[in-house]
Parts: structure tokens; C-alpha cells; sequence
């Protein structure tokens, strides 16, 4: 595909068959996010939540950077308000929660460095896989402020109160293959193949039974506060949902036919 023109707002949006690519494009900023780069993320995630032809997205950076967090400025340069609160419910706080609510998968493709609220933003993903030139800090603490845009309650759920505090406290940098020992990605990719492989990965995701996959989300994300009992009830009435699909249809007559299943996202 040819690169798109860069937008002013910094953010390409590119669609292949049903993945559509949100890819932040500010190489020289290394990706930060300023006002105008988050509010077009907020309205691309609202836009692929209404679009019943997208059933897999896709969160890249361009360049070196995944995503280098909130824009901070340079010298002469005032960026952050004094009601910092107000930023981050106006700019985070909507694109975290309108990224976990899509019902098709979301993969964040981590190229190169994820910092700060671009960790938080690979973080709020349902997968994550990532370059082996990538690397990932949570960074808050060296510049005296706490992590935020859903960082605390990833890294606790994901690692665990003590390894989450270990990597908030300290600020240590992880390796792309430490990042995968620890859990945060699920795999790593050579730099040299890693945008084919999130490709094939991303359509991969898109040919699946969209319905299913999107509950199998909403599952996983419960169990996290539920009780076994509450959980056991909530799996048996979304797989009752789940059952009355043209999906589950296909799936079980391409298993009692031995072919592959062709999914429609019915």
C-alpha cells in the first residue's frame, strides 16, 4: 500500500478488507500525543465502533516510536494546563474506555518505544505484539507525576500489584523480549518482517467469528471482578447468545463437513 499523506492531525487511517489501521504519525515528535493526535483517535475509535465492515483494529506508530505519551512540550513552549485532571478526562480517559468496549479485536503493533501514556495506550489493547527494537518504560515517576490513562490498573492486572509496582517505581526500561517474558506482549517480531506479521495476524483476527470473539472479550474483562458463580452464569447466557449466530452455523457445519469455516461476523 502507498504511504498516505501525513494529516495535520497526525494520525493516518488506513483500511485493508475489514482491519482498519489507525497508525500515529508524529516520527519526529516520536509519536506524543497533543491535543489535536488524541481527539482523532478518540473520533477513529468511535468512527470503527460504528463501522460493521471493520472486525479487526489495528494501533501502530510510524518511525522509531510507538508512542512517546503525552506531548510535553519544549522550552518556550506551554503544553500542559494547569488542570492536568481535565486533560486526561478529556483526552484519555474517553479513547481507553472507547477502546475497550469495540466488540472485534484490537491489536496494538508496538514498532519501537512505548512510554509513558503510550504505554497505557498499547496497555488498552486486547493483544499486543511488537517489533524486537521495541521497548517499554512506564516513565511517569522520572518526571514526578503518576501513571496514568489506565496504567495502574493494566499493569496490575496483567503482572500483578508487585511487578507493577517494580516497573511504575523504578521507571526500568523492558526489552520487546522482556516485555514478552513479563507478559505484556504476546509475541515478538523481527524488525525486518514485523509489519507483515502483524498484517497477517490482524486479517487473521478479521476472518473470525466476529460475534463470538467480540463476547469472548467482554468474558475475559469480567472475570477479572467476578465471582465464579457470576462468571459461570455470564458464560452460559452469552453462549446462548453466541449459539443463535450465522457464525456458530457456519462454524458447525464447516466441523461436520471437515473445511475450513467461512465467518461472515454474523
Amino acid at each position: 500500500m502507498d504511504r498516505a499523506p501525513r494529516p495535520a492531525t497526525g494520525l493516518r487511517v488506513e483500511s485493508a478488507g475489514a482491519v482498519t489501521t489507525l497508525t500515529l504519525d508524529r516520527p519526529e515528535k516520536l509519536n506524543s500525543l497533543d491535543r489535536e493526535l488524541s481527539l482523532a483517535l478518540i473520533s477513529a475509535v468511535e468512527a470503527v465502533g460504528r463501522d460493521p465492515g471493520c472486525r479487526c483494529l489495528v494501533i501502530t506508530g510510524a518511525g522509531r516510536a510507538f508512542c512517546a505519551g503525552q506531548y510535553l512540550g519544549k522550552k518556550g513552549e506551554e503544553e500542559l494546563p494547569e488542570d492536568v485532571a481535565q486533560l486526561i478526562r478529556e483526552r484519555y480517559t474517553p479513547l481507553v474506555v472507547g477502546l475497550r468496549g469495540l466488540r472485534i479485536p484490537v491489536l496494538a503493533a508496538v514498532n519501537g518505544l512505548a512510554t509513558g501514556a503510550g504505554l497505557s495506550l498499547a496497555l488498552a489493547a486486547d493483544l499486543r505484539v511488537c517489533s524486537d527494537a521495541a521497548w517499554f518504560s512506564c516513565g511517569f515517576a522520572q518526571i514526578g507525576l503518576v501513571p496514568d490513562s489506565g496504567a495502574t490498573y493494566f499493569l496490575a492486572h496483567l503482572l500483578g500489584p508487585g511487578r507493577a509496582l517494580h516497573l511504575a517505581l523504578t521507571g526500568r526500561r523492558l526489552t520487546a523480549e522482556e516485555a514478552r517474558e513479563e507478559g505484556l506482549v504476546s509475541a515478538v517480531f523481527a524488525e525486518a518482517t514485523f509489519r507483515a506479521q502483524t498484517e497477517e495476524l490482524a486479517q487473521w483476527l478479521a476472518q473470525g467469528a466476529t460475534a463470538a470473539l467480540g463476547m469472548t472479550k467482554r468474558l475475559i474483562y469480567d472475570a477479572l471482578d467476578s465471582s465464579l458463580e457470576d462468571q459461570l452464569d455470564r458464560e452460559a447466557r452469552f453462549q446462548q447468545e453466541a449459539s443463535q449466530t450465522e457464525d456458530f452455523l457456519e462454524g458447525l457445519a464447516a466441523f461436520r463437513q471437515h473445511r475450513p469455516p467461512h465467518f461472515t461476523g454474523g
